[in-house]
């Protein structure tokens, strides 16, 4: 087993006895459905559908711990207090109390609350304490464990107020209930899956040659572009991919070839029929 410190990760506790239903309305996914000892990834949208942020909804006793982004939590407690309204539900930042870890390869042994991955069994364990946990891994080393599963990682890998959750994986990743009933945002969701409306991806790549910046534009051989570069580290990526360009890879950036990994849990539409 590897279990990793993640020191960017924070959590933001809701408490109260409406916790559940105000999340209900208001994330990608189906709160109320999360079995005991599990996890839901989820995420907040705009009105527009647009990504905002994505984090694990970890029901613990009578409170919901949300494992986000330690830099979007204090924004998330902002945006999600606008809808409180006369729900019974408080909202804090309690990252200085809890140290987010990252397991895999098996189960934690030691951990005050560890539930699997919901993405992917592969992905492994979301492992939250209070008093800190020994480590044998960093950081950096999950983030290579995570590229090559082709997982993205909230802000360096999606836009706020542009990305969508169907560009991101969140679909194939469970990410998204599709039976749950309204959130905010959920109209283009559904609209972008049901009219087949996507033109581009996140897609693992693997890069031979320096890794591009984040955001560097990616070209084929006849010099178009296809698409840009996300996170990347050691020779993995992920990378935004125009669909109809994937049969021309490999790509270029700068001197660096890229070239498409596609996993086995990705579905592409341009595949389907192959």
């Amino acid at each position: 087993m590897s279990i990793a410190l993640l020191p960017d990760r924070g959590v933001l506790e809701l408490a109260g006895p409406d916790r559940i239903a105000f999340l209900q309305g208001l994330v990608s996914n189906d709160v109320a459905a999360i079995p005991p000892g599990h996890a839901a990834w989820a995420a907040l949208l705009t009105p527009q559908g647009k990504w905002l942020a994505d984090f694990f909804v970890i029901p613990a006793g009578e409170v919901l711990l949300l494992d986000a982004e330690r830099a979007q939590v204090p924004a998330m407690v902002q945006r999600l207090s606008r809808f409180r309204l006369r729900s019974k539900v408080t909202l804090r930042d309690a990252s200085d109390e809890w140290s987010v870890h990252a397991a895999w390869g098996a189960a934690p042994a030691e951990a005050a609350i560890a539930v699997p991955d919901p993405r992917l069994a592969e992905a492994g364990w979301r492992v939250l304490n209070q008093t800190g946990l020994p480590t044998d891994a960093s950081a950096e080393d999950y983030d290579r464990h995570r590229l090559a599963l082709g997982l993205p990682d909230g802000s360096h890998d999606l836009e706020a107020e542009k990305s969508i959750l169907l560009e991101g994986g969140f679909d194939e990743l469970a990410g998204i209930s599709w039976t749950k009933g309204c959130y905010m945002g959920q109209e283009l969701t559904a609209r972008t899956r049901y009219r087949g409306l996507l033109k581009r991806r996140l897609v693992p790549v693997d890069v031979e040659g320096e890794m591009p910046a984040h955001g560097a534009a990616l070209t084929d051989a006849a010099g178009a572009t296809v698409g840009e570069m996300r996170s990347g580290r050691d020779g993995q990526g992920l990378a935004l991919l125009r669909l109809d360009a994937l049969d021309r890879a490999p790509f270029r950036a700068g001197e660096a070839l890229v070239t498409p990994r596609i996993p086995g849990w990705m579905r592409l539409p341009a595949r389907e029929d192959a």
